[in-house]
């Protein structure tokens, strides 16, 4: 077996590793260290620490967050479906419509249900 063939992959790995080694080096080396209070204290979703960190949140900062990833995810199912819609005929036609139905329909329930309103 001829090791000149493993020439470009090993080439690959450095350059790839240096790409994510070398500005990770270059920040720590050159970067500003200037620490104080503010920089050093704990900090959660951009809150202050002032309470436990089991306090409760609003069940709407999860609702919005989840009904965002639901309708995200859809929609990003519709990308294959667009590129092969030469492909699926009718029938893949037929059942994007029936999908996105579906999807209209769930999203104006959520929107009369309040869920997307942020008091």
């Amino acid at each position: 077996m001829n090791l000149e063939q493993y020439l470009p992959v090993l080439l690959f790995i450095l350059v790839g590793s240096a790409v994510g080694v070398l500005p990770l080096v270059l920040g720590w080396i050159l970067g500003p260290t200037k620490p104080d209070a503010a920089k050093n204290s704990a900090y959660e979703c951009g809150f202050e620490v002032f309470d436990d960190a089991r306090m409760k949140f609003d069940v709407r900062y999860y609702l919005v967050a989840i009904l965002f990833i639901l309708f995200d995810l859809e929609i990003a199912f519709l990308f294959p479906w667009a590129v092969a819609l030469r492909d699926v005929g009718l029938t893949g036609f037929v059942a994007v419509l029936i999908f996105l139905t579906i999807l209209v329909v769930g999203f104006a329930y959520e929107w009369a249900k309040g869920a997307l309103t942020w008091e």
